[in-house]
């Protein structure tokens, strides 16, 4: 939990928003849904934001998050190729809840793999919402 509200708050940081909060709600079910090991979107019904990433070896939370930042080089703008990152810094998400599952080999890729998952609350990536909640980078 540590790990995953340091690396969100240092990224959120660099873009002008407030540190995000560990979400107890939302975590029962992210975890439940990394365990699936299936590597797809939930059904959030706008409930809250999902980020996705998955990777073998050593992969963690730190992976994950460097993913989703790197979409930053696809900025500015809102497109299908932000959306990980925009979600990350955007500004009227207030709270997180992120799992880590361990998944076996021909689930999300033939060798074994780690799955992560996070969910935010409320959900980012707002249509007519994305210039009052993306800054630019400080």
């Amino acid at each position: 939990m540590d790990q995953v509200l340091a690396g969100h708050n240092r990224a959120r940081a660099k873009y002008g928003a407030r540190p995000l909060t560990w979400n107890s709600n939302l975590y029962p079910g992210t975890v439940q849904w990394a365990k699936q090991c299936k590597f797809q979107h939930s059904n959030s019904q706008g409930r809250y934001g999902e980020n996705l990433a998955a990777g073998s070896g050593n992969f963690g939370f730190p992976n994950a998050l460097e993913l989703w930042m790197d979409e930053a080089n696809n900025h500015p703008g809102f497109s299908p190729a932000t959306g990980h990152f925009t979600q990350v810094v955007w500004k009227s998400t207030t709270s997180v809840a992120c799992a880590i599952a361990d998944c076996p080999a021909g689930t999300i890729f033939p060798q074994p793999s780690r799955f992560v998952v996070c969910r935010y609350a409320p959900p980012g990536n707002v249509q007519g919402q994305f210039p009052q909640n993306v800054g630019r980078h400080v």
